[in-house]
């Protein structure tokens, strides 16, 4: 809530404080509006469950943006900041330390300033996806003083031979496709935007490459669900966007190739 005391005695500010207000609230207000006609409207109008978490983050995220620009206001801004929950940096990440220090660290005076003390303040920090080519050079030996002829360690056995990815890539792909529910055409268009061209059918064939020698490990989960008593599954369903692909009822668009 704001506090009158708080509030400028300029009309014109007033007039501006007013207007911005409505016009946050105009954005609320069609959040709160699509969000109860995804739950409660019509079939058509209806949209996949899964989707509600989308409207639930953009209902947050218009919130954040309505504080953020209170904080900005420099009429409103209190002496107390505003409590949030900024979350938990965890221990185990890696700290890169930066130090600031002021520019002129003389005094006026003549005297070479010294330290008192310290402000510290933590962020979190994200490096996207890197990706980098690992080249294999296999050096081959030979004597000078006789013709024995050469060696060479043998080459290391590769998931895909004579293909480019490593094991950590086709990875990389298994995990975001079925621990993220990213599809392969998703995936596709990621790794456009930084240069490397994979198409979908490529990537599918890695899947496939690493099912097939996955095989005894799905066997040993197998084998090990089959002794309990009780299995539970999850049957969520997770929605597909496959472009060019027909639609359904409910308007949601039906995968028929590889994802």
């Amino acid at each position: 809530m704001i506090n009158p005391a708080d509030l400028p005695d300029d009309i014109d500010l007033l007039k501006a404080i007013v207007l911005r207000q409505q016009d946050q609230n105009a954005r609320l207000a069609k959040l709160v509006a699509d969000f109860k006609r995804a739950l409660f409207g019509a079939k058509s109008e209806k949209s996949d469950p899964d989707q509600y978490e989308l409207a639930f983050e953009e209902i947050e995220a218009a919130i954040e943006v309505v504080h953020a620009e209170r904080d900005a206001d420099v009429a409103l801004r209190s002496a107390k900041p505003r409590k949030s929950n900024r979350g938990h940096l965890p221990k185990h990440l890696p700290r890169v330390k930066e130090v600031i220090e002021p520019d002129n660290k003389t005094c006026t005076c003549g005297a070479e300033r010294h330290i008192i003390g310290e402000d510290t303040s933590e962020r979190l920090d994200i490096i996207p996806a890197q990706f980098r080519v690992i080249i294999t050079r296999g050096l081959k030996y030979a004597c000078r003083s006789c013709e024995a002829g050469s060696v060479q360690a043998p080459a290391k056995s590769r998931l895909i031979e004579g293909g480019m990815p490593t094991e950590a890539t086709v990875a990389s792909v298994i995990v975001s496709k079925y621990a993220d529910h990213l599809p392969l055409y998703r995936q596709s268009q990621i790794y456009t935007r930084q240069g490397v061209d994979l198409d979908r059918s490529t990537l599918a064939s890695w899947v496939g490459k690493a099912a097939y020698e996955l095989r005894l490990v799905y066997g040993c989960l197998l084998a090990n669900l089959k002794q309990s008593s009780k299995l539970f599954m999850d049957e969520t369903t997770a929605p597909v966007l496959d472009p060019g692909a027909r639609e359904n009822e409910d308007g949601l668009r039906l995968g028929t190739g590889p994802r």
